[in-house]
């Protein structure tokens, strides 16, 4: 006879249910499978029954009805005991044991289809609720051991397992009741939004996290990290993958695929694959991460650490890192500086999730192991040409191809009819490239440009063939050194300048240049060189060389001219500056005047016809362009090195990606620098420092590389040049609380702008000078000033500084009360923001709408528009808006009564501030802080921050100080 207590009480044998009599006599029969094969006794079950001890004499009569019900049962009895009475079965016979041994063997179980099957079944035990038909606190109270929990630990392990199995859809149906009963289980809400977002499902998902937030809102708790991180996956709605496409004309490695699959299923933190150049490193561990990106929902990364790349310095880790924590969506401005503290928070960010990152191309092993994850579920795969120590990972040694998975990669690559009848010749031509891949690939791709070859002529050519470099090993070199000996000689030179690129690519005009021809015959070399498997394209018109082959063509040698390297990166590096030079001329036409002059000449500089495709350009080049700066400078370009720094810099500062280019920038200012007599130089980088370290919350090392920066360009008689300082300088005094040397600073800057005409000199002056006079209350002067703005960027079409100034302007009309106004000004900026791709303004503009629908009581619109400005601001490095959207955030949170939510934001704003110095922030923070202790009603807490925020506000100069102090005049409470 079965017992099942996982829902309803019922009995069943033989296939048919038992009845088991009134509610007096299940209650009996309940307290006696609660104490399976121990002994109850009269006076207990008289108490629990009936709570009457002068109905003990029932008791004999309910043992009797119950083993009447039973008799049928040979496997069950009801025994008389001293101790009264017990109820012998085979505990396998009651499904509340039965679920405790199922979980416990799928907790053993080596095979992860096994324990799927084992949970499934325990799962399937439950009906409903336990004993849901039986008063539970009448049986026992507290004494009653409900396994609801287990049952949702179960339900929880076997969806971790379905997800990793790639059954997606048993997962999703399973956790859709348990979440719909329990919303706020985090951890089950993660596994549901997981499988719905594996099943394309992203609104699912994001219904999913709403639910849950709610749900633990009730409690004062906020959704955890891996909450967060799938609901911003869900509304990007794109894969967290950063893998590239996998490599075509894969072939075999079923053995290592069963390695890396097995450390992915079982402890292995990473998987280290070592092996020789062109054995075919890299694309096992892209194709083994495509294989595995349904196990590993929450993202795939990939790190090119460029360990043995030619011309290419090694990846640092601080480097790696902060790659990784971008892309792990960790905002720029709150990655630490030290390599320490980097990787802790990387670690930290890992935990919990199940994420894969392929590490290519290692140097070394102490290059890898901070990247390395820590925590369960999460792992490496790296890549390297030597092998790992015993704590970076299993080790898998990478050897040539199996003889029969090469002829199948090389006959797979080519028409069948032309190695029909040819294994003996086949055989021998992939023995020739040392059953490497890479090899293979091009002497396949070599046969198939010459179709009147045949598979034995190829195979006499490789014969034929040198070795790879003098000194090197012969294996797989024949193929290449057969299909560059094929080459005619332009393919030839341009094989050879690829081996000494700067960058990883090039794109056909810049391989002119490299060449010194023009772009028809640029293209026509490319595409035979692309065609020969010798370069690979990468994007349209762009290509790039693996580094096997990059290291094959820098060693060969130079023709009669000794300077070919030379000259052809010296056009490359002209082709870059003239390049670029144009396309911020029209991506940022407004920003001429402060451009410098490249002063070369490029016959094949493309000229842009629009914004779109000049900023389109320097964003496909962003990162040449970096490696063509380094290369100058260490190649006897300085004038090169600075100017493309300079003149990328617009880029960098309209994107927010100021502490990449502000590692570049610093070695323009060393170059600069040793040449104390280029003030023009010196006054162009300092400039663009200052400006980058304003932006990122230094405020001091701002206002100090902008001071040096001012006599160079008086120095030089560059008045826009002038003018530009004196803001760079106003602004970090603005925010150090200077306010009267700043509105003397942007006085002096609206001068000289006047002076030579520049309307977008002058609206910016303007505009901060409107900033100024707001926080000082001067309100009707400020909408004047920003009301003179706007127009003038609209006159010149400088659409990026007009939703700046659009934003100002919109702040003032807030704060008079003018919300019509207030919103079309916000929501002009958000449009003309987004229109130019300015993610920082943009999120700007939404945060201040969301202000102005919280002045007018509507904070749910409020609140929708903040989150979107937090989820507009995730990845920009710009602390004075990270800590504005958590002021903002904290005055709405606590306008809804959320005193809670109101503090953290608050405290994190203040943070923030104290940390890059900003003392208007720091006394708006407080007083925030203050007004949240105060309604929470921790008065003596309060107090610190009232003064604070009074004495912070009386040192700027600003109104809010007589606020704070009437404010506390009509308190009774402590903070007064």
């Amino acid at each position: 006879m079965e017992f099942r207590m996982l829902g309803p009480l019922e009995a069943w044998h033989q296939g048919g249910q038992v009845h088991l009599g009134d509610p007096q006599q299940r209650l009996v029969l309940v307290v006696l499978l609660l104490h399976a094969n121990r002994p109850v006794s009269t006076e207990r079950l008289t108490e629990i029954v009936w709570g009457d001890p002068d109905r003990r004499g029932l008791v004999r009569s309910y043992i009797n009805r119950l083993r009447k019900a039973l008799r049928e049962a040979a496997d069950v009895s009801i025994e008389t005991t001293p101790s009264g009475y017990t109820l012998c079965v085979d505990e396998d016979l009651l499904d509340i044991h039965r679920f405790d041994r199922l979980r416990a063997e799928a907790a053993e179980a080596d095979d992860p289809r096994r324990a799927i099957a084992l949970l499934r079944e325990a799962v399937d035990l439950w009906r409903g609720g336990f004993l849901e038909d039986i008063d539970t606190d009448r049986v026992g109270g507290t004494e009653v051991y409900s396994p609801r929990e287990t049952y949702l630990d179960a339900v929880g392990d076997l969806a971790e397992l379905e997800l990793t199995a790639g059954d997606h859809r048993s997962a999703r149906d399973r956790l859709r009741r348990v979440v719909s009963a329990h919303p706020d289980k985090q951890r089950h809400a993660t596994l549901l939004m997981r499988a719905l977002l594996a099943c394309g499902d992203q609104v699912g998902a994001i219904r999913v996290f709403q639910s849950a937030a709610a749900a633990l809102a009730e409690w004062g708790v906020e959704p955890g990290p891996q909450l967060r991180k799938l609901a911003a996956l869900a509304e990007r709605g794109e894969p967290a993958s950063r893998l590239p496409s996998r490599p075509g004309g894969f072939t075999g490695r079923d053995a290592e695929f069963a390695v890396i699959d097995a450390a992915a299923a079982g402890e292995r933190r990473a998987v280290w694959v070592s092996g020789a150049p062109g054995v075919g490193k890299t694309g096992l561990a892209i194709e083994a991460a495509h294989r595995l990106r349904a196990r590993f929902p929450d993202g795939q990364f990939l790190v090119r650490l460029n360990g043995y790349t030619p011309n290419v310095p090694a990846t640092t880790v601080a480097d790696a890192l902060t790659q990784l924590l971008t892309e792990l969506g960790v905002p720029p401005e709150q990655i630490p500086a030290t390599d320490g503290r980097k990787a802790a928070l990387y670690q930290s960010t890992l935990f919990g999730t199940r994420t894969l990152v392929v590490l290519d191309n290692a140097r070394s092993p102490d290059q890898v192991r901070p990247l390395l994850p820590e925590t369960a579920g999460c792992l490496a795969i790296v890549t390297s040409r030597r092998m790992g120590d015993p704590d970076t990972g299993e080790h898998l040694r990478l050897s040539p191809l199996p003889p029969d998975d090469a002829i199948a990669l090389f006959t797979g690559l080519n028409e069948p009819h032309r190695v029909r009848g040819r294994g003996d010749e086949v055989a021998g031509v992939v023995k020739r490239c040392g059953y490497l891949p890479m090899p293979i690939k091009v002497a396949a791709a070599l046969f198939r440009r010459h179709i009147r070859w045949s598979v034995d002529h190829l195979l006499r050519l490789l014969e034929e063939s040198g070795p790879w470099r003098a000194g090197g090993d012969e294996d797989g070199a024949a193929a290449v050194r057969v299909s560059y000996q094929q080459l005619a000689d332009p393919q030839r030179e341009l094989f050879r300048l690829f081996g000494h690129l700067p960058g990883r690519d090039v794109d056909v005009a810049g391989a002119a240049a490299l060449a010194g021809r023009d772009v028809a015959w640029a293209r026509a070399v490319l595409d035979d060189l692309h065609e020969v498997c010798l370069l690979e394209e990468i994007a349209t018109d762009r290509y790039q060389m693996l580094d096997p082959l990059k290291e094959f063509a820098a060693a060969q040698p130079l023709p009669a001219s000794p300077t070919e390297r030379a000259d052809a990166l010296r056009r490359l590096s002209d082709y870059y500056l003239v390049t670029l030079e144009r396309a911020v001329g029209t991506g940022y036409p407004f920003d001429r005047a402060l451009q410098p002059v490249s002063g070369r000449s490029c016959p094949v500089a493309p000229v842009f016809e629009s914004a779109d495709g000049a900023l389109a350009w320097i964003a496909a080049e962003r990162d040449n362009l970096v490696a063509a700066i380094h290369h100058a400078a260490a190649h006897g370009l300085p004038q090169h090195a600075w100017r493309l720094a300079v003149l990328v810099w617009r880029h960098f500062n309209t994107t927010s990606q100021l502490e990449d280019w502000t590692t570049t920038m610093e070695l323009a200012r060393d170059i600069v620098s040793s040449d104390p007599g280029d003030d023009c130089g010196q006054a162009h980088v300092l400039l663009r420092l200052a400006t980058a370290h304003n932006r990122l919350g230094r405020l001091a090392e701002a206002r100090g590389l902008a001071e040096q920066a001012l006599p160079r360009w008086t120095r030089i008689g560059d008045v826009v040049g002038e003018a530009a300082t004196l803001c760079a300088l106003g602004v970090p005094m603005m925010e150090l609380g200077d306010h009267d040397d700043a509105i003397g600073h942007f006085a002096a800057a609206l001068a000289k702008y006047e002076q030579i005409g520049d309307l977008r000199g002058q609206a910016h002056a303007l505009s901060m000078l409107g900033n100024l006079n707001e926080l000082r209350g001067n309100l009707a002067v400020a909408l004047r000033q920003h009301e003179s703005a706007v127009p003038m960027l609209r006159e010149v079409d400088h659409v990026q500084g007009l939703a700046h100034a659009l934003n100002n302007l919109g702040s003032v009309q807030q704060r008079l009360g003018l919300h019509t106004e207030a919103l079309a000004s916000h929501t002009e900026a958000y449009e003309r923001a987004r229109e130019v791709g300015d993610d920082c303004v943009a999120a700007y503009a939404l945060n201040y709408i969301g202000n102005v629908y919280r002045q007018l009581g509507r904070l749910t619109d409020a609140k929708l528009h903040h989150d979107r400005a937090r989820e507009a601001a995730a990845e920009l490095s710009d602390a004075d808006l990270r800590t504005q959207l958590y002021r903002d955030r904290g005055a709405t949170a606590a306008a809804g009564g959320d005193h809670a939510d109101a503090f953290r934001a608050y405290h994190a704003a203040l943070d923030l501030a104290s940390s890059t110095g900003n003392r208007t922030h720091q006394a708006y923070a407080n007083r925030g802080i203050a007004h949240t202790l105060h309604a929470l009603g921790n008065h003596p807490d309060a107090v610190a921050h009232w003064q604070a925020a009074e004495t912070g506000f009386a040192e700027l100069g600003q109104p809010e100080a007589e606020e704070i102090r009437a404010e506390r005049a009509a308190m009774t409470c402590a903070c007064r």
